[in-house]
């Protein structure tokens, strides 16, 4: 049996690094070495990561520090976790591979490297990106839809999780050649508060918020969608439109998303019920409910799963599918670590299945 992979998660402090922390910590085969802050932490001093996150307290005793590129590489971890701020993953994540040379994977939670086309950020994420070679090398971290070269990554892009509940839904049906340009693909998907991230905003507070949409026609992981899609299909042009409008649910965690595609003319609830066993029937992580057993949030917080439902009125061509996850551990840490399995080549569910027995405790 190999040593520990040695892993540092940065941005430690944040919904996803500490669920990432978590997860870590339980895993069979990984030594967590270090933790440390983001950019928006960097002057405060070191403490121990209990202290702000009490959930971690007896399960992750390191002192969370603040960000120092020396201090990480002393540490010689083989995976690095980057669960922080776009701008600060732009900058930081170039500097950890050059400084490695080939010794270090880098696994990126944020948007930094996701899209493959840099003059799509300055619009959607605020920032010029100076690293095209790396975004034309980074690889897209959905193991469903493409493992293998994961397998061999450097740089390793999680996806969204708003991108990662609506690709699993329709890439199946969109590879099978099943969906019409004939009409638009609308994705409404509602996310729990934690999806804001765990900086204070007022409309965020118990006594505010309430289920309302945001980012309509403007949400920044749109692009990530029509990304994935145009992969799915092998072609750029010629795709239907995509509509996505996110909301807001008042549930701290779960992405809930609801799907509505036209079909090609001849296509049968049998073409539909094929594509997604071709695709998933062998895939761990991706649970096919039987008809009218509709997927809901409170059967995927706190695990890696996630659970795809549909419905097709052939009369019309018109198909639903709705799609649960859980928007920290399939739409973040846990997607992040499924990737960090593939690549040192460990069993895909390391670390990972237990959760669901947390889960099923902490409802009863």
């Amino acid at each position: 049996m190999r040593t520990p992979i040695r892993a540092i998660v940065v941005g430690a402090s944040g919904y996803s690094g500490a669920e990432l922390v978590a997860l870590l910590c339980a895993h069979p085969c990984v030594e967590l070495a270090g933790v440390f802050g983001s950019s928006s932490r960097a002057m405060e001093p070191a403490r121990p990561l209990g202290d702000a996150v009490p959930a971690l307290r007896g399960i992750c005793d390191l002192e969370l520090r603040p960000w120092e590129a020396a201090r990480a590489a002393a540490l010689e971890p083989e995976v690095v976790f980057l669960a922080t701020p776009h701008e600060f993953s732009h900058e930081v994540a170039p500097e950890l591979l050059r400084d490695a040379g080939g010794r270090c994977t880098v696994i990126d939670l944020s948007a930094a490297f996701r899209l493959k086309d840099a003059a799509l950020y300055p619009r959607h994420y605020g920032f010029a990106h100076e690293h095209p070679d790396l975004l034309a090398a980074a690889v897209y971290g959905l193991p469903e839809l493409d493992r293998e070269p994961i397998a061999s990554a450097d740089l390793i892009a999680a996806p969204g999780c708003y991108p990662t509940g609506a690709l699993l839904a329709i890439a199946p049906i969109i590879r099978a050649g099943l969906v019409s340009n004939a009409g638009p693909i609308v994705i409404d998907a509602t996310s729990g508060v934690s999806g804001a991230g765990r900086a204070l905003k007022q409309e965020m507070l118990f006594c505010e918020v309430g289920q309302r949409p945001y980012a309509v026609f403007s949400h920044r992981h749109q692009p990530e969608i029509r990304q994935g899609v145009a992969a799915s299909s092998g072609k750029g042009i010629g795709l239907p439109p995509i509509v996505f409008t996110p909301h807001v649910g008042p549930y701290p965690r779960g992405i809930l998303s609801t799907i509505h595609l036209t079909v090609a003319q001849q296509v049968r609830a049998d073409d539909i019920a094929g594509a997604y066993r071709e695709a998933f029937e062998r895939e761990v992580f991706v649970r096919l409910r039987r008809s009218g057993d509709w997927p809901s949030v409170n059967d995927v917080v706190h695990t890696n799963f996630c659970d795809i439902a549909w419905a097709v009125d052939e009369s019309i061509g018109h198909l639903i599918v709705v799609s649960a996850i859980d928007n920290l551990v399939k739409g973040a840490a846990g997607q992040a670590l499924q990737c960090m399995n593939i690549r040192f080549g460990l069993p895909e569910t390391a670390g990972l299945l237990p959760a669901a027995s947390r889960a099923e405790g902490a409802r009863l």
